[in-house]
């Protein structure tokens, strides 16, 4: 039951019909406290907590960064912060507080009655934001399922809107359930119907992947830390249309195009959503069919914000999240790094950058480009046709005058680069396969040959 300050809070919001006024709280441990200290500073954290925040249309009048020694079991916080910060939410009429961290139930409701708000952690916040984010069917569901894991270890007697509670005899949840539960029951009857749809979902993008495989065309995947322009990037290179703004998260639904390479060829551009650090391992495991996007790539573009002052640890912590999806970070025959926004870097900045990129061995060198000016971008393209050429095949043969079927088979198992139709009636075709076609091209059309220019592009 809600009491006094509660109440003349909520009405204070409701009679300004705003947004919810939220504090951010940045609860990091110093570097003498029981874990190691952070590689990125607290600022920075406590800067991306609050974009975080704005993602999702909250306004945050007051922050706090709080460096602590020790972890206090039961609120997080220490005593005396715990009440110094009671009185400051109280004095600006606070709705919401953001822990920048991971609370355990009872630290959250602890915080709570002390605070006489709502709180929420790092892993909720994240949650509230792919909750608004999820357009498809599909995001929704991954969302959800992530949401019901997480609130399944700090049930408050909330959940039973899900489904009524049943009578009958024990086994079927009767009267002598007691209400947790009941609501626990429920939750993971729900997660189990969505990891079901989930699992034809994912057997749905097998049979899409396997289509693509068929075709085929190579598959490019962005990954890279939130907001690093990897939704920018992806509009600049297929022409697209898709969501991307100055928002962390502003991608979640992954979407997919073609892509038109220098020399004639096509692949297939992967958006994903964005990385962030300490990534809730629940949103992992839910967004596992999405990502599978990224692990079946033939190719992954890490987008790196070269700008931010922290691109190094956002490195890291993407090269933590694909290690996680089984993807070695530093397969440099799959892996390409790409910094991005150097529009935005000064002058000293930008030698600095293009200096270090050009010390980074040629096999592993990043490209340098701005997706909002086109800066770097035809070298991109160069540099990934160049990289999904080691792994497939060209090959130029003849079709021979009146073999439809030769050409509707080869536009069928490869992909043609190019054509040109001769004067008596054959179509000569420079084309690309998968290594493992290659010996079926060649028995279907014998006088099949590698292409003098492509072997002279790939000297250059």
């Amino acid at each position: 039951m809600k009491n006094a300050k509660q109440t003349r809070r909520a009405e204070t919001k409701t009679r300004r019909g705003g947004p919810t006024r939220a504090a951010v709280i940045g609860p990091y441990l110093s570097a003498g406290g029981r874990a190691e200290a952070l590689s990125r500073s607290p600022e920075a954290r406590l800067d991306e907590a609050v974009g975080l925040a704005k993602a999702i249309d909250l306004d945050v009048p007051r922050t706090f960064q709080v460096n602590l020694s020790t972890i206090t079991p039961a609120t997080y916080l220490g005593k005396g912060k715990v009440e110094e910060v009671a009185r400051e939410i109280e004095d600006e009429e606070i709705g919401l507080v953001i822990m920048d961290c991971a609370l355990s139930p009872v630290q959250q409701r602890n915080l709570e009655r002390a605070f006489e708000t709502k709180v929420i952690d790092r892993t909720g916040l994240i949650l509230e934001i792919f909750g608004q984010r999820a357009r498809t069917r599909e995001g929704a569901l991954q969302v959800e399922l992530a949401h019901l894991a997480y609130q399944k270890s700090r049930l408050v007697r909330s959940w039973t809107h899900l489904e009524r509670q049943r009578g009958g005899f024990g086994f079927l949840g009767g009267p002598g359930e007691t209400q947790i539960e009941t609501d626990r029951r429920l939750i993971q009857e729900r997660m189990t119907r969505i990891e079901r749809e989930l699992d034809q979902v994912k057997r749905t993008r097998g049979l899409h992947r396997k289509s693509r495989r068929d075709v085929p065309f190579p598959t490019v995947a962005l990954v890279g830390y939130t907001n690093a322009g990897k939704s920018t990037l992806f509009n600049a290179l297929t022409k697209a249309e898709v969501r991307a703004e100055n928002l962390l998260f502003a991608t979640l639904d992954p979407t997919l195009r073609a892509l038109e390479l220098p020399h004639g060829g096509r692949a297939i551009l992967s958006d994903t959503v964005g990385f962030i650090a300490d990534l809730p391992t629940t949103l992992v495991s839910a967004f596992r069919a999405t990502l599978e996007e990224v692990t079946s790539a033939d190719l992954i573009l890490h987008v790196r914000d070269i700008s931010h002052v922290e691109s190094d640890v956002q490195g890291e912590d993407v090269a933590k999240v694909l290690t996680e999806l089984g993807i070695d970070p530093n397969d440099s025959a799959r892996l390409m790094e790409v910094w991005n926004k150097v529009d935005l870097v000064d002058r000293e900045r930008r030698i600095a950058v293009m200096n270090a990129a050009h010390r980074v061995p040629a096999d592993r060198r990043p490209v340098v480009i701005s997706a909002v000016t086109g800066e770097g971008l035809p070298e991109l393209l160069e540099r990934i046709e160049a990289r999904l050429a080691t792994e497939r095949t060209q090959i130029a043969l003849t079709v021979d005058p009146g073999d439809g079927k030769g050409l509707a088979w080869l536009y069928k198992n490869a992909e043609v680069l190019g054509r040109r139709d001769q004067t008596d009636g054959s179509v000569f075709a420079e084309v690309q396969v998968a290594p493992e076609r290659a010996e079926k091209l060649y028995r279907r059309f014998p006088n099949a040959r590698a292409p003098q220019s492509y072997r002279a592009r790939r000297r250059v």
